[in-house]
């Protein structure tokens, strides 16, 4: 259990709860892929689940709060000394300007602050790397990532994370398991990896999908492409004219984004050709 003293450690400015429950650090540590591959944990926070973690894995942390890095350095000597447990004390968004957290493959694991969680899972699933993906995140942002087409909360992270593999909510937290606790329920999101997001395009044309959740589909790509042209494809893919975003599946938002693209395409190569001077 968490030390009550260094309980107080806790910055409003970090976003941090810590998690004190042994209940819930056994049911992540039940949820991680068996395998050996190195862990990174973002936001050790005091080293409790750094503690089970290094039971059977090498792990990188990352830890921007220079208070708790003195304390994790003194509390994991041992295993630091080992080679065995690596602190990087700064922001870990820094570290992610290169193409992969680190240089061989991992599996994540993070209590992430909530008001930076989707930022850090977007970057985990753009890391090639990254093999799995294990966090602790507000309960709203789990079911997004994890929620099937026709669900109300199925959105552009849903489509995302299906993209990329397979995503669930593992469980639901309750706020008496942190200190202090948090005034919303948590949940543990797993997104299991068997690629990686490549196409920056592809997110930006999700983002104009949902732009307007309760309008039609065809009304928000509407941006993108004549109504006309949108009709044509909404009935080669078998699409409802009046279907909302949150109807449609990830397979039918490739096959879309692919024709749009490919229009795109031929608009500039054909842009590319007027703007050519002409021979005389």
């Amino acid at each position: 259990m968490i030390n009550s003293d260094l309980s107080k450690f806790a910055d409003k400015k970090f976003g941090q709860n810590f998690l004190k429950d042994d209940f819930y650090l056994k049911q992540i540590i039940q949820s991680m892929p068996n395998d050996e591959l190195k862990v990174v944990e973002i936001g050790p926070g005091l080293g409790d689940l750094t503690k089970e973690l290094l039971h059977e894995n090498n792990v990188i942390a990352f830890e921007v709060d220079k208070r708790l890095c003195e304390h994790l350095n003194n509390t994991f000597k041992k295993y630091k000394n080992e080679g065995r447990f690596e602190l990087k004390c700064g922001d870990v968004l820094d570290n992610w300007e290169k193409e992969s957290l680190i240089d061989e493959p991992y599996h994540l694991v993070a209590n992430l602050p909530y008001y930076i969680a989707t930022h850090i899972i977007l970057e985990a699933l753009r890391d090639k790397m990254c093999r799995s993906i294990l966090v602790m995140v507000q309960k709203e942002v789990a079911d997004k990532f994890s929620a099937e087409p026709k669900q109300k909360e199925f959105s552009a992270l849903g489509v995302l994370a299906s993209s990329v593999g397979e995503a669930r909510n593992c469980f639901n937290v309750p706020p008496s398991a942190f200190v202090p606790p948090p005034k919303v329920t948590s949940a543990v999101l797993k997104i299991t990896k068997n690629s990686s997001l490549d196409d920056d395009n592809f997110e930006l044309f999700l983002k104009v999908a949902f732009s307007q959740p309760r309008k039609k589909l065809i009304k928000n790509l509407s941006f993108l492409e004549d109504i006309e042209t949108l009709k044509n494809k909404f009935k080669k893919f078998g699409l409802d004219l009046n279907i909302r975003p949150h109807e449609v599946s990830t397979k039918q938002y490739r096959q879309i984004y692919e024709t749009i693209k490919e229009i795109n395409y031929e608009r500039k190569q054909r842009k590319k050709r007027a703007d050519q001077p002409k021979s005389s």
